[in-house]
């Protein structure tokens, strides 16, 4: 499975932005789609899930009522719509895809995207 994130770019501090990611490839491997970040200088960290069966989503706390995690199954595409912008949400984003959601959700997935940078101007 191969994984493109893309959307990301500069923002100024209570904006949005949204993030996509397109698997390719042997996509049924990939029954989980999640998004993670890292920041310069800090380990990478969860930002949310997706279950592509039933849409079950699951969100970090510090993005819960921010950020929405949705997909798009004819398009094998999962997209991130992150609103109320913060400066500490500059990172670097990363999806990643698995079969099972504890794995994804643990940094554990099978597959990964190459990164695009989201910065946020205070």
């Amino acid at each position: 499975v191969q994984l493109q994130a893309s959307g990301g770019g500069l923002v100024q501090a209570g904006g949005s932005l949204g993030l996509s990611c397109a698997a390719s490839g042997r996509t049924f491997s990939s029954a989980v789609m999640a998004w993670f970040r890292q920041a310069p200088g800090k380990e990478r960290e969860f930002v949310a899930a997706i279950t592509l069966s039933r849409g079950t989503t699951d969100y970090a706390d510090f993005v819960k009522g921010r950020f929405t995690i949705s997909r798009d199954n004819a398009k094998n595409t999962v997209y991130l719509q992150m609103n109320s912008l913060r400066p500490v949400d500059t990172a670097v984003y990363y999806c990643a895809a698995g079969p099972l959601l504890r794995t994804v959700r643990n940094g554990r997935g099978e597959f990964w995207g190459q990164g695009t940078q989201v910065t946020v101007s205070s």
